[in-house]
């Protein structure tokens, strides 16, 4: 149930320590990218969310059409912050106008937030309430000074006094251990007092949000912080961050699928991805990679296999198959090192060795070793189409378009290039001819074994 809350995602930086053209927030974790993360937890809570661009802004704008269109300009906002003037977090905030009295402010680089961490933290009733996390080693972190310097992450809600950004640090400041861990939950009228009153006099020459926290405090607002899950609000500025995140992702995807039936051997190897969806009783062999929007009921998947954004039903799969995207596959055997790409296959036998492109096969054909679908003629796709009770013997290419119809055989070794009817036994290969003595006078006499 949507909160009387509004939420503002802070996404305009360059994210330069990522190395990367592209935009930070665009950068994937498990197939999605970490902008989208978020978003799909903030509309768990708000209908009113404020997204602020600025580096490679149409970038971002465009995947967010193509992701969340329905709900641009409704739900979602966008922003362009004028980083010329006001760069920094706090600039981010300017001229922003909220729905709600609530506002929760969230980070483009958090991807692995959860809603009912948010909820639990937009519980608190102070004006400003922020997070807050206790390291062992604080470096990068702003520091945040609570009102009692002996408190710890035990306590259950400290005040809070202060940040410091790191740069602006003295030694001593430096030393302290409870940090900022970047999300905030603001009464809208405290930013509205203290946004314009922001100064940009310190190292980075940035108007920081965390100042208001100094501000209000210094006016007598109640600020609590909350300790939080360091798992869960862990910020990914390179890719050494972006590959842990991905990590406790992956872990929660894993166990999750597990928990709904899915049986998984050694399942730190195998890779699946937000959008997979599980049903009935499946297994996973180690290696397996399953990517995009794909369906796995009832089936098992064999080592090292991968599935790209295809459906797979009371099917086995591999070891080291690959399905490639738009296949649909029933009842059906797939087996070692066979490649399938926009393929509809029901109740197919296609053992090892086959690459089934731009295909569709019936119920009780089989596909020999070697059979390659030709699907591609240097300018454009065409479909191959086998009928049920097809048997298609080894070493053959089938030139599309092309129809084998139900109830043929194709003689292994053959290039088929012209529909082949119904009952038909398809022979496509030169005849073989035996020429008796050519060994001994090409080589000469043979030699006698042992």
């Amino acid at each position: 149930m949507k909160t009387s809350l509004s939420i503002v995602i802070l996404a305009a930086g360059a994210g330069t320590r990522m190395k990367s053209d592209t935009p930070k927030v665009l950068h994937t974790l498990c197939g999605k990218a970490m902008l989208s993360l978020i978003l799909q937890q903030a509309l768990e809570l708000s209908d009113d969310i404020h997204i602020v661009l600025y580096h490679q802004a149409q970038k971002i704008e465009d995947m967010l059409r193509g992701e969340f269109g329905a709900l641009l300009d409704s739900t979602l906002h966008l922003h362009t912050q004028d980083v010329e003037h006001f760069p920094g977090t706090g600039g981010a905030l300017r001229g922003i106008e909220s729905k709600h009295n609530r506002v929760l402010v969230l980070n483009g680089d958090m991807p692995l937030v959860r809603f009912s961490s948010l909820k639990a933290l937009c519980a608190r009733t102070e004006s400003i309430v922020m997070s807050l996390l206790w390291l062992q080693n604080p470096d990068g972190y702003g520091r945040v000074l609570l009102d009692d310097k002996d408190c710890t992450q035990t306590q259950s809600a400290p005040k809070v006094l202060k940040i410091i950004e790191q740069k602006d640090a003295t030694p001593q400041e430096l030393e302290i251990q409870s940090v900022n861990a970047g999300v905030y939950v603001f009464d809208k009228e405290i930013l509205a007092r203290f946004i314009p009153r922001l100064s940009n006099a310190n190292a980075q020459k940035e108007y920081y949000l965390t100042d208001v926290i100094a501000l209000a405090r210094d006016e007598g607002v109640a600020i609590g912080g909350v300790f939080v899950n360091e798992s869960e609000y862990m910020g990914v500025n390179d890719k050494i961050h972006l590959s842990l995140a991905q990590e406790v992702l992956l872990g929660r995807l894993r166990e999750q699928a597990m928990a709904n039936g899915v049986k998984m051997d050694m399942p730190h190897t195998i890779y699946i991805e937000s959008d997979v969806v599980f049903e009935g009783e499946c297994v996973l062999e180690n290696g397996v990679r399953i990517c995009g929007k794909s369906l796995v009921r009832d089936s098992h998947i064999k080592a090292h296999s991968v599935i790209e954004s295809s459906v797979v039903i009371k099917s086995d799969i591999g070891p080291m198959a690959h399905l490639r995207p738009n296949s649909y596959i029933t009842d059906t055997h797939i087996g070692n090192f066979v490649e399938l790409k926009s393929a509809k296959l029901e109740g197919v036998k296609a053992g090892h060795l086959s690459y089934l492109g731009d295909c569709e096969i019936g119920e009780g054909s089989n596909i020999g070793a070697g059979v390659i679908t030709c699907n591609y003629d240097g300018k454009a796709k065409h479909k191959t189409s086998i009928g049920q009770n097809v048997f298609v013997g080894s070493d053959c290419q089938l030139i599309a378009p092309v129809c084998l119809e139900s109830n043929t055989l194709i003689a292994a070794g053959s290039t088929i290039t012209h529909n082949v009817p119904s009952g038909a036994l398809a022979i496509a290969r030169g005849k073989q001819h035996n020429k008796l003595g050519f060994f001994e006078k090409f080589f000469g006499k043979a030699k006698q074994s042992n």
